[in-house]
């Protein structure tokens, strides 16, 4: 997913992106829920933009015509096992000597080097090993899985990254450059407090629940009619906010709460105080009342209020795009926003191969051959 992901932002802003797949296809072609011809609709999303070819890289005529591709494009983006492709001849350094300003992009478990760079890794691992999963969840319950494949998706945007800070040194005359990008050094990178409070206090971060463990109160709610607000009202002029808001000014002056440390030291109080507040309060009367205080605050949503929310739909947050059936295939909308360059969402995923003739240079130098 990881790569997919990273190709398809840069199609998204103007790339040429060639997706290469195996004769059987991207096993994620099979993941979730199927459109009528088969492919997921995920993978017909996820895979946007892009142009396909299928190549067979246990075949050496397939492996050198993929080597003859690599080297006509200015990134290369893989996801395979550190030193998997160059058994094929489609190594970093095979690429390398023959175009120096080649950009090559490598996503993997642990990255390119050290004791566990030989392992397979996934999204789950990485969740696992980067501490990530360790925090997540509640005190009295297992860790649990975000909810998504976090650790794809950021190993994509940093592949992008890295893709575009490599490019900008080419493109100033440094040359190209090998990208390592590790999914669990991606998740680790989110940790925030967890490395230095360790080492110098030795404190090790636990889960949590839904607080926010460095400031108070900041935490999900239970309202009325049985639904959930996330409110933050964690900065000194926001929680006087708050306390006027609950009719209780006087609190924010309490010395349990009078400072963001003293706050996170009484918590469990805080927030019972808080909760009693929301108890009588219906979730849209909560929104609205913390909304008019100027108090950050929002609704905990499914996919389906998501999808029926106007401020998601004036966003354009979500689209379509078409497949090769004319059906429209439901998307994420584009992120970032640029104002002067901004990208646009063109086709969904295409059938395995669809794209081979006018890309594979040896299709083309057929053809050329014909007219000729």
């Amino acid at each position: 997913m990881a790569a997919p992901a990273a190709g398809r932002l840069l199609a998204d802003f103007g790339a040429e992106v060639i997706k290469v797949e195996p004769p059987e296809g991207d096993h994620l072609r099979t993941w979730g829920a199927s459109a009528p011809d088969g492919t997921s609709w995920w993978f017909k999303s996820h895979n946007r933009g892009k142009q396909f070819v299928c190549l067979d890289l246990h075949k050496p005529e397939d492996a050198a015509a993929a080597r003859a591709l690599a080297l006509e494009c200015d990134v290369v983006l893989e996801n395979f096992r550190p030193g998997r492709l160059a058994e094929w001849g489609l190594g970093y350094q095979d690429l390398a000597a023959t175009n120096p300003d080649i950009v090559y992009v490598s996503i993997s478990g642990y990255g390119q080097d050290g004791p566990y760079a030989d392992r397979p890794g996934f999204g789950h691992i990485a969740e696992s090993m980067s501490g990530l999963r360790y925090i997540t969840g509640f005190s009295d319950r297992p860790p649990v899985r975000v909810g998504l494949s976090i650790g794809d998706e950021i190993a994509g945007l940093y592949a992008a990254i890295g893709t575009l800070m490599a490019l900008r040194v080419r493109d100033s005359g440094g040359g190209g450059d090998h990208v390592d990008v590790s999914l669990v050094e991606s998740l680790f990178s989110l940790t925030e407090a967890l490395l230095p409070e360790y080492v110098h206090t030795g404190k090790v971060t636990e889960r949590f629940g839904n607080r926010y463990q460095r400031a108070a109160p900041s935490n999900t709610y239970g309202t009325k009619d049985g639904l959930f607000v996330s409110v933050a009202a964690n900065s000194e002029p926001i929680f006087r906010r708050l306390c006027k808001l609950m009719d209780n000014p006087a609190l924010s002056q309490d010395e349990r709460f009078a400072t963001n440390q003293a706050r996170v030291d009484n918590v469990d109080a805080l927030d019972h105080l808080v909760q009693e507040w929301l108890n009588g309060l219906t979730l849209q009367d909560a929104l609205m009342r913390l909304a008019s205080a100027g108090v950050p605050a929002g609704p905990v949503y499914s996919i389906a209020q998501i999808t029926a929310d106007p401020h998601f739909i004036a966003r354009q947050t979500f689209g379509t795009v078409p497949d090769e059936t004319g059906t429209e295939i439901a998307t994420l909308g584009l992120t970032p926003r640029l104002l002067r360059h901004p990208g646009r969402l063109t086709h969904a995923a295409r059938a395995t191969g669809r794209d081979q003739a006018g890309i594979m240079p040896s299709s083309r130098a057929t053809k050329k051959d014909e007219r000729a």
